[in-house]
Formats: C-alpha cells, sequence, structure tokens
C-alpha cells in the first residue's frame, strides 16, 4: 500500500509541475519569429526580442481571460488536491478516505480541459487579430493536455483508492 500511495503522490507532483509549467511558459503557440502564450506575445528580431501583453487594449480577448483564469485555477485546486489528500490520509475512517481529493482533482481536470478546449477553438482569430504568421502548438499546450490526463487519472485513482486499507 505504500507503493501505491507513494506512485500517486509522484503523479500528483507531476501533474502540478506539467500545471505550472504550461499556465507560465511561453509556448503556447509558436512559429519561426515569434512564440506566444496565453499572457503575451513576443516577436525576435535579429538584435532582440520585444514582447507585449495580450488581451488588456482588446475587448476581443476576453476569451484569452477565460483561458488564463481556468489555467490559474486548474493549478490550485490541483495543490489543493494534493494538500487535502496529504491531511485525509490520516485523518478520516476507511471509506471515507480521498472523496473529496477526488472531487477537487475532477475540478482541475475540468479546468485544464476548458482552458485548452478553448484555445483550441479560438486560436485562429487571436493569431490573426495579433498579426501571427505561420506556426504550430508549443510544448506548453501539448503540456496542458498531458496535464488534462493526468488530473483525470488522479481523480479516478483516488475514487478506488478510497476503500482500500
Amino acid at each position: 500500500m505504500l507503493v501505491v500511495l507513494a506512485f500517486i503522490i509522484i503523479f500528483h507532483i507531476t501533474s502540478i509541475a506539467l500545471l505550472f509549467i504550461s499556465t507560465i511558459d511561453n509556448a503556447w503557440w509558436v512559429g519561426n519569429n515569434f512564440y506566444l502564450d496565453i499572457w503575451k506575445n513576443c516577436r525576435n528580431t535579429t538584435t532582440n526580442t520585444a514582447c507585449s501583453e495580450i488581451g488588456d487594449d482588446n475587448n476581443s480577448f476576453q476569451a484569452i481571460q477565460t483561458i488564463q483564469a481556468t489555467m490559474i485555477l486548474s493549478t490550485i485546486l490541483c495543490c489543493i488536491g494534493l494538500l487535502s489528500f496529504v491531511l485525509q490520509l490520516f485523518r478520516l475512517k476507511q471509506g471515507e478516505r480521498f472523496v473529496f481529493t477526488a472531487i477537487i482533482q475532477m475540478l482541475s481536470c475540468l479546468c485544464v480541459m476548458i482552458a485548452a478546449s478553448i484555445y483550441t477553438a479560438m486560436h485562429d482569430e487571436f493569431h490573426q487579430k495579433l498579426g501571427l504568421g505561420e506556426g504550430s502548438f508549443g510544448y506548453s499546450f501539448v503540456l496542458a493536455w498531458i496535464a488534462f490526463a493526468f488530473t483525470l487519472i488522479n481523480s479516478i485513482m483516488y475514487l478506488i483508492l478510497r476503500k482500500r486499507k
């Protein structure tokens, strides 16, 4: 049982790391001379890199603010889930354990899914309004979808684990 608990803790910490990286790092959409995330748009020139924030001056970027909020909420919920897991491990009786943690992880999963889905649906519109050229989804976007899968699997593991001794 200790091996299973250690594996779940490592899996949960990995989920948190993936969420932090995908939320913070600047690589949701990348091209030859630019990179874009949910916070800023950076253009590379031969001498320097010029970055500008996204969404403050234009009402059409309300979807970006939704993506920002749901990614932050997902990261916070995942951290709270780890904390509640540790607290519930020693405090609750068998059968009652980890239900709250599973619900928190499921909410985290839902938030990251909403953010990545909105970005997937709206990325063409964002790029046209920002005047960006051809590019592809970056590793932060891919990590967001991987974090979605990890948080979903983690929430299911907590539900299964609640009955174990």
